[in-house]
């Protein structure tokens, strides 16, 4: 049974909610933090981190948005992710303070941190891989690929995406550029790319947020699990 802990947070006068899950034992273990898609924290994060926790993680789930908006209507969040997508050196500030949080926590080992993310939350994974902080791994799960237009740092995690090739919202052209921008960086990185599959291959009520392309792929779904079970087994142990 695992068990689940409110951490809150202050960022900018604005109160975010974090939740952390773990096994209970007190004892440090590597973590892994999840940053949620555009519609925030919801059954799906708090599912995937049970089965992290299943597999010997600490898992925190960050809320980026605020506790205001936990549960708000579509349009609402879309509209807070544009509004924290405008000022990405910001959003970035905003992460590393997630980052900085998670190493304090007594149930993490702060040498042995990897952060994943879905759409939006993968855009975050990669733009904090991106900034030179010092972690372990960083997954994007159709993640949005653009970068933040800010000055080049040695990436220090490993990085991995996985993408739908059919997503809508990233076209082969940002892809082969975000392989060019990871190789010059140096990184140790893969891209997996799953052919006839579109946005938000992870989420099986995809469908409800009511955008073309965005849909659930099982298969995609399962490959991309066992691929980042591999990937953490690499980075964190």
């Amino acid at each position: 049974m695992s068990d689940h802990r409110d951490i809150p947070q202050r960022f900018n006068d604005e109160a975010l909610g974090h939740v952390l899950v773990s096994d209970g034992g007190g004892t440090p273990r590597p973590a892994v933090i999840i940053v949620p898609t555009v519609m925030g924290i919801s059954d799906l994060e708090m599912g995937f981190a049970e089965r992290l926790v299943g597999l010997g993680y600490c898992v925190l789930i960050a809320d980026l948005f605020g506790t205001a908006f936990r549960g708000a209507a579509r349009d609402t969040m879309f509209g807070e992710m544009n509004r924290l997508l405008e000022d990405r050196a910001s959003l970035c500030d905003r992460m590393t303070s997630v980052l900085d949080l998670a190493k304090q926590q007594a149930e993490v080992d702060a040498a042995k941190v990897a952060v994943i993310g879905y759409c939006f939350g993968g855009l975050c994974a990669l733009d904090l891989a991106r900034s030179g902080a010092d972690f372990q791994g960083a997954a994007s799960f159709h993640g949005l690929f653009k970068p933040p237009g800010l000055p080049a740092n040695a990436v220090k995690p490993k990085v991995i995406a996985f993408h739908g090739w059919d997503d809508p919202m990233v076209p082969p052209e940002d892809v082969a550029a975000l392989g060019q921008e990871l190789t010059a960086s140096g990184c140790d990185w893969q891209i997996h790319a799953y052919g006839h599959v579109g946005h938000g291959f992870t989420n099986p009520n995809a469908h409800e947020i009511g955008i073309d392309g965005v849909t659930y792929d099982e298969d995609a779904a399962r490959r991309s699990w066992t691929s980042l079970e591999d990937f953490l087994a690499e980075c964190l142990r």
